[in-house]
């Protein structure tokens, strides 16, 4: 009889093995998309340029500098003044952490208008392959509909595969903000589906915005579909590990950080989005108040207490998703820790039902989708447990609205 080493060692290994293979056999079978990088430096070049500018014969401030002395630097200025920066140097205002937001909405309009163009040349430039010029028609169509009237752009790269990140709602006097966080092959052109809407982070964004106003008709709610980060290319080798979780995680902290007032903030990160929420608790302001994520691979530690975060921390999975068949361990990069819904993780585990599958916890009309959106709005008192023992609420109380310091 053959005899199979059991030891903790051995399982740990074979439990690598294992990850490497679903990662590969996924990668291989048609989850990894394939997506052209073209070489841009559109923002870099708008922020060079910014640095060696003037006005009124004085330099203009550091764009990496704290969000605070950029917000006071644009308060000093008139509205024609900050029209003029925005107008001379759009990529660079537009994704400027400390801009106002209206007018990082304005400067944006103008980048998307001038990358439509450039596109549009490419459409009908011979010396692209067809291919080339079939791309060149999608992101001008992708540009065409962000600049549809009453969409508010608070970030725009159209670098490689792009970054985007859009408001719902107010974001300047919301009483309450969410973020939500999409996971793998994000990127411009799958920041707005028609087919499986709500699998997208615009689709996830306006469902949620929705169900919050039903769930707190009279609270003023903002919600943010933040794709500004570049997510891995499918569930290949990069989604296996945490480096673009690490870079995605400077560039959320950073938005959040910038943002406005003092409104209580709620993350909601989808899949590989929960790897990036992960990797930037420790460092996230002490007003984001929530970390709610679903069909989490994890979040890079073994518990929520290691997160390094004030925020509570929810965790959600429906019983169809794919994800639960990935190991939960992390060794040698490779991985992502602990299973957010075990109970030895230590989030608070709500219902996801009726989620159906990896992409359809922002679902109308479904137990997941209500439990984020009343997490959204502070109504801790409605969610739904995962458990009957509704561990989930215990030590909350009654709808939470004032901000955090």
């Amino acid at each position: 009889m053959t005899s199979f080493d059991t030891s903790p060692q051995w399982n740990v290994w074979r439990a690598l093995l294992a990850l490497a293979v679903v990662f590969v056999m996924l990668a291989t079978t048609g989850w990894t998309a394939l997506r052209s990088h073209r070489e841009s430096t559109a923002l870099q070049a708008s922020l060079t340029k910014w640095e060696h500018g003037r006005l009124h014969g004085r330099g203009l401030p550091d764009p990496e500098a704290d969000p605070s002395r950029l917000a006071r630097f644009f308060a000093s200025l008139t509205p024609h003044d900050r029209g003029r920066l925005a107008h001379r140097y759009p990529l660079a205002v537009g994704n400027m952490n400390g801009a106002p937001v209206s007018l990082r909405y304005r400067a944006n309009r103008i980048a998307l208008a001038q990358a439509r163009e450039t596109e549009h040349k490419r459409v009908h430039d011979s010396r692209l392959s067809t291919a080339g010029q079939q791309d060149a028609a999608r992101r001008m169509d992708r540009y065409a509909s962000l600049l549809s009237p009453g969409r508010h752009i608070l970030a725009f790269d159209p670098e490689g595969s792009g970054r985007v990140a859009e408001v719902f709602g107010d974001l300047s006097t919301a009483q309450r903000i969410s973020v939500v966080v999409p996971g793998v092959d994000t990127d411009m052109l799958t920041f707005q589906r028609t087919n499986r809407k709500y699998s997208a982070p615009v689709g996830m964004a306006t469902a949620l915005y929705a169900a919050e106003r039903e769930a707190s008709p009279g609270t003023r709610t903002a919600v943010i579909a933040w794709a500004d980060y570049t997510s891995p290319d499918g569930l290949g080798v990069d989604a296996a590990t945490g480096l673009r979780a690490e870079e995605g995680a400077v560039r959320l902290n950073a938005l959040l950080r910038a943002l406005p007032g003092r409104a209580p903030v709620s993350m909601f990160c989808h899949s590989y989005g929960s790897v990036v929420c992960g990797v930037a608790a420790h460092g996230m302001p002490r007003r984001v108040a929530d970390i709610a994520v679903a069909a989490s691979p994890g979040m890079r530690v073994a518990k929520a207490s290691h997160l390094g975060t004030t925020a509570r921390v929810w965790a959600m999975r429906d019983a169809s998703d794919w994800v639960q068949d990935v190991p939960y361990l992390e060794l040698g990069g490779l991985g992502h820790g602990a299973d957010p819904v075990s109970s030895a993780f230590g989030a608070r585990v709500l219902s996801a039902r009726d989620a159906q599958g990896h992409s359809g916890y922002f679902q109308p009309g479904t137990d997941s989708l209500r439990n984020l959106a009343d997490i959204g709005v502070g109504a801790y008192d409605a969610v739904t447990c995962a458990r009957e023992n509704d561990a989930c609420r215990s030590g909350l109380s009654g709808t939470v609205t004032a901000g955090r310091a």
